[in-house]
């Protein structure tokens, strides 16, 4: 992928830069960092060409999962100024042939595979909402802790949330430090964890259901505002979500596990 615009005489990029780009890709089933997952197996950087390889749990995982996260880490570390070219290589893939071409020829997913059936970004929409039901869980637990009931959840606003600890808004790039959540017309103010807040707020934000200040924090499953009375109903939804994809993401770490494994044991024959 071409940067003409990158500066020439600037600083090469670092791994550490490309390994925070990439800390940011997510595997859109189980809505945690490919970093966090180790997915990522190599960063090569030449100059200012970089190159990645992935590696994901099983060779047969879901060509349109595999697509997504190999695109995003693609277009991620291109965001760099300092990087001209990226280069992703996914290995041990029974499509890698295809996504590797496709990725790194700029194709569309339709270009890379023809015959399958559907749209990739249809699928990355009904899985960023999932994410987004299963992060709402984690940030109204958040509240609930905090001592908030459901009416004075379901009534919240992006305008109601004020950073402590840290300087910025509520969504930008820090996680660390607390929030101020004002209640009942700012009548009285409770501190909760910054961090599953500012979580949510990301994926709400991508899927378009929270950006000005008077837009309602958290929705239904569906993207509507929640009826306080339904208030437990949609917070139980919101955790066999997180449920789920704790279940799926333990699944993954053992088969991630498994091929380390047989990969040792290759070694030392």
């Amino acid at each position: 992928m071409g940067r003409p615009e990158a500066d020439a005489d600037g600083p090469e990029p670092t791994r550490a830069a490309v390994r925070d780009r990439l800390d940011r890709v997510t595997d859109p089933e189980l809505d945690r960092s490919i970093v966090e997952l180790e997915y990522v197996d190599g960063i090569e950087i030449d100059g200012r060409r970089v190159e990645v390889e992935i590696t994901l749990p099983t060779a047969w995982c879901s060509p349109a999962f595999a697509w997504m996260m190999t695109v995003d880490a693609r277009d991620e570390v291109a965001t760099l100024p300092a990087v001209e070219v990226v280069r992703i290589t996914l290995r041990e893939h029974m499509h890698e042939a295809e996504i590797n071409r496709g990725v790194n020829e700029q194709r569309s997913f339709a270009e890379a595979f023809p015959d399958a059936d559907g749209d990739v970004e249809a699928v990355r929409a009904e899985l960023d909402e999932k994410a987004r039901v299963a992060r709402q869980y984690n940030a109204t637990e958040a509240l609930l802790e905090a001592g908030l009931d459901g009416e004075a959840i379901t009534g919240l606003r992006l305008a109601d949330l004020e950073p402590l600890e840290a300087d910025g808004t509520p969504d930008d790039g820090e996680v660390t430090g607390s929030l101020a959540v004002y209640v009942a017309d700012r009548s009285f103010v409770v501190r909760v964890p910054r961090a599953p807040i500012k979580r949510y707020l990301e994926k709400a934000r991508e899927t378009g259901l929270v950006s000005e200040a008077d837009d309602v924090l958290f929705r239904t499953p569906e993207g509507e505002p929640i009826d306080p009375n339904s208030f437990d109903l949609v917070h139980r939804r919101g955790r066999l979500a997180t449920v789920n994809m704790s279940s799926q993401g333990g699944i993954c770490d053992g088969l991630r596990e498994a091929r380390e494994r047989r990969l040792e044991e290759s070694a030392d024959d």
